[in-house]
């Protein structure tokens, strides 16, 4: 017979408990101390945790902005690379590429030319941008792009 049916038949009142817990009365001084610790090491880890999230985010957000500049200026370089079209039609193709992607803070810097890559003629188009340190926003002119294409004969 088990000790709950030895309880049972004696006229003792049955408790059940948890298995693997102890009753309030055994629990040692050291288990009072520290108990409610969790939810300061959750809001320790909590704040922590949020911080590291924020700062991928904002990497990855850098890593776009610049990624979306180079694929601007290498876009205005192949439209300004077309036979009947220079520089200049080039360089207004990436500030509105720019402009629509990134906004117009980004589209400021842009300046286009005629460069010679091993010995072939190739359309260089150059962007400074900004590098975003808070959201969108940072200290202009940090970083500089560039995109190339070949020169059709015109």
């Amino acid at each position: 017979m088990s000790a709950a049916d030895d309880a049972a038949a004696h006229g003792a009142p049955l408790t059940t408990r948890r298995r693997g817990t102890q009753p309030r009365a055994a629990c040692s001084a050291a288990e009072a101390r520290d108990s409610g610790a969790a939810v300061a090491d959750f809001a320790l880890v909590a704040g922590i945790l949020t911080l590291v999230f924020a700062c991928v985010l904002q990497l990855a957000l850098v890593m776009h902005v610049r990624n979306t500049a180079i694929d601007c200026a290498g876009a205005g370089a192949r439209y300004a690379a077309l036979a009947d079209l220079g520089t200049a039609d080039g360089v207004a193709r990436t500030r509105s590429l720019l402009a629509r992607s990134l906004g117009s803070g980004y589209s400021r810097d842009v300046t286009g030319r005629y460069v010679s890559v091993h010995g072939v003629r190739t359309v260089e188009i150059r962007v400074t941008v900004p590098l975003p340190v808070l959201g969108l926003l940072g200290p202009p002119g940090v970083q500089t792009l560039t995109g190339h294409a070949v020169a059709d004969s015109p």
